[in-house]
């Protein structure tokens, strides 16, 4: 049974098919990439699942729940988590308290209790702080916790946008570009990363890339998406070996 199904999703800005009748269908635990060249329309299909647009038709349906008609926020509790083409971090604040804040949907206490720190506050901050710290430690940055997330080198701040997603606490996961900017020992260690966190977090990752090393090393299956409209799906080395495919990404940087 698929995760995350989407059935002829679709969003149109004016005159422009920005993605047309686009048909996903993802299962649980599944390593799914989403691919195409520049302009192709994967960030809006990301945009679309994450409620930030709403499509113009089609439906997209996460562990049998319609996510049509509902707000970023209630889309993050029913388990959808993102990170960004363009690191989008609290960089004035610690690594640690970036981690904190992804808890807030399981932190439950009063204004009042908060305000004197009294009562749930001090037990749920607690327990954040003790869930975060464990998080970094997956991703290596529990010895950085006290750095300014602006601070870390830029490895480090893709690493630590993963770990504030997952303290969502996701069903699935959705990365946009995770290797841009990266070198390819710092690609090889995020290919790592991942791998990891859907073995040991029983996560599905949707993940759009540009690098076709960490594709083709870590992705199951595939979308290739061309102009908004599928150009191919299926098994990752059928899809980059497919002729279409190719044509569609000479002159693109992979």
């Amino acid at each position: 049974m698929a995760l995350l199904e989407t059935k002829d999703l679709s969003i149109q800005f004016g005159g422009l098919k920005a993605v047309d009748r686009l048909n996903l269908s993802i299962k649980k635990g599944q390593l799914y990439g989403l691919i195409g060249p520049n302009g192709a329309g994967k960030t809006t299909v990301f945009n679309m699942l994450t409620g930030v647009y709403a499509p113009t038709s089609g439906t997209a349906v996460l562990d049998g729940v319609t996510l049509n008609g509902k707000s970023p926020v209630e889309i993050n509790k029913l388990g959808v988590a993102r990170t960004f083409q363009n690191i989008r971090l609290f960089g004035k604040m610690s690594v640690l308290d970036n981690v904190r804040l992804g808890f807030g949907n399981s932190i439950h206490y009063s204004l009042f209790e908060s305000f004197f720190h009294i009562g749930r506050y001090r037990k749920a901050e607690r327990e954040a702080t003790e869930k975060a710290m464990e998080l970094l430690k997956v991703f290596n940055l529990d010895g950085e916790k006290d750095y300014l997330a602006s601070n870390l080198p830029y490895g480090k701040q893709r690493r630590l946008e993963i770990a504030r997603a997952m303290a969502t606490g996701p069903k699935l996961l959705l990365l946009d570009e995770p290797a841009a900017g990266m070198n390819p020992n710092e690609t090889a260690d995020l290919m790592d990363t991942i791998r990891f966190v859907r073995d040991n977090f029983d996560m599905t990752i949707l993940l759009i890339e540009h690098d076709m090393k960490l594709v083709s090393g870590i992705c199951e299956e595939l979308t290739v998406l061309n102009f908004g409209t599928e150009l191919a799906k299926g098994p990752t080395a059928e899809v980059l070996n497919n002729p279409r495919v190719i044509t569609a990404y000479i002159g693109e940087d992979d």
